[in-house]
């Protein structure tokens, strides 16, 4: 008898995505593994409320509804964009023990859910490329990346320093994180090597959110932080004078956190995994 197939359920918690898309990674995935795995795009993906897949209660629903089936062993987030806090208090308590016993993949402003599930002890979070990287050039790659890693858990999939760290890890967007501290749904990194990267922001932007992060009193119990890419960086008038490196070493310094040099993520086709918690091999 045949193995069950990887079920694969996809929801969208920003912004929308449109069934070419979907078509192109469902291509990907039957090149790659067959009958192995089975992506199930949910409808929700490709609604449209303005910037949003739908209204709130409509991506919260599609989550819920994903995140509860047991059918369902794997969470992947179709795309970024904007919206996934604006979820957060609609699905946190609609979720039962099936949600917790699952793997979440996904990255940039995703981490609004990543970092609550974390918090929660879901089995398996991770910062990974999402189906919409496909739109990228050459991101063909970063969708077989994260295949792999959700269904081999592929050692090659992995952030090179991930491995040899020797602590906890956990990665984000630096504006996402800086968003959830002081929340509800903020989690506890203490002891934690942080991985933080972003996107299309100026840096005193950047520099802002740091000195929010930095601040804030169980981030200045992490083991430390390395730095993945800043990409897009808007024009700033007059120039900052700084760049992201200088920001972060500057930041930690005042704070007491380590900086352990760059770290391979970000907004782009290299992004590469990084699985939350102890590193348990691959």
């Amino acid at each position: 008898m045949a193995a069950k197939p990887l079920r694969i359920g996809i929801v969208a918690p920003a912004s929308r995505i449109d069934h070419a898309l979907a078509d192109r990674v469902n291509a990907i995935a039957a090149a790659q593994y067959g009958d192995r795995v089975e992506l199930v795009f949910h409808p929700q993906c490709y609604l449209t409320s303005g910037h949003f897949a739908g209204d709130d209660a409509a991506r919260a629903a599609a989550f819920v509804e994903v995140a509860n089936d047991p059918s369902f062993e794997v969470v992947w987030f179709a795309r970024g964009g904007y919206g996934a806090c604006r979820l957060l208090d609609l699905i946190m308590p609609r979720l039962t023990k099936a949600a917790f016993d699952k793997m979440y993949v996904g990255y940039s402003d995703t981490g609004s859910l990543l970092g609550p599930l974390y918090a929660k002890r879901a089995r398996s979070v991770v910062h990974g490329p999402m189906p919409a990287d496909i739109k990228r050039s050459g991101g063909e790659t970063a969708v077989k990346r994260a295949l792999g890693y959700i269904v081999e858990q592929a050692a090659e999939a992995i952030e090179p320093s991930v491995a040899s760290i020797g602590s906890p890890v956990a990665a984000f967007n630096i504006t996402i994180l800086s968003h959830l501290l002081g929340t509800p749904f903020e989690p506890n990194l203490e002891g934690h090597v942080l991985l933080l990267e972003d996107v299309s922001e100026p840096m005193y932007r950047i520099d802002r959110s740091l000195f929010h992060v930095t601040s804030n009193p169980r981030i200045r119990k992490v083991a430390g932080i390395r730095l993945g890419r800043c990409v897009d960086i808007t024009p700033n008038d007059p120039d900052f004078g700084e760049d992201e490196v200088a920001v972060m070493e500057r930041w930690c310094a005042r704070a007491g956190i380590p900086y352990l040099g760059r770290a391979d993520i970000g907004h782009d086709v290299e992004n590469k995994v990084v699985p939350f918690g102890p590193w348990r091999g691959a």
